[in-house]
């Protein structure tokens, strides 16, 4: 067994794929290290939406700021200490506030 322990200075952080706003992701742990699932962290400048149907099972904890994920039928907020999780298929809108946000996220199974 393996333990990791990651910060969010080790992630190196690039454009959220097939976007172009402010949305970057870096994967700490993926299918290159042989485990099940994916584990990163996120940054969202002010304000961003990011519209998306999920590839794989998304769980984000925020981690600074706050976060609104909307599927059409029903919208969550959640902020710093809270998660939102999304399955997949879903059809979402993710959206930053004002303030950004920070994220950390699992996925299962790898979303890269």
């Amino acid at each position: 067994m393996t333990i990791h322990k990651f910060a969010f200075a080790d992630a190196k952080l690039e454009r959220s794929p097939g976007q172009d706003g402010d949305v970057f992701t870096g994967n700490l742990l993926d299918q290159r290290h042989g485990g099940p699932v994916t584990i990163g962290f996120g940054r969202f400048g002010p304000s961003q939406t990011l519209e998306e149907t999920m590839a794989v099972h998304d769980t984000m904890i925020i981690l600074e700021g706050t976060i609104t994920v909307s599927d059409g039928h029903k919208s969550v907020t959640a902020g710093r200490g809270e998660i939102i999780a999304m399955q997949k298929g879903d059809k979402v809108k993710i959206r930053s506030h004002e303030d950004g946000a920070v994220t950390a996220y699992v996925t299962y199974p790898h979303w890269q």
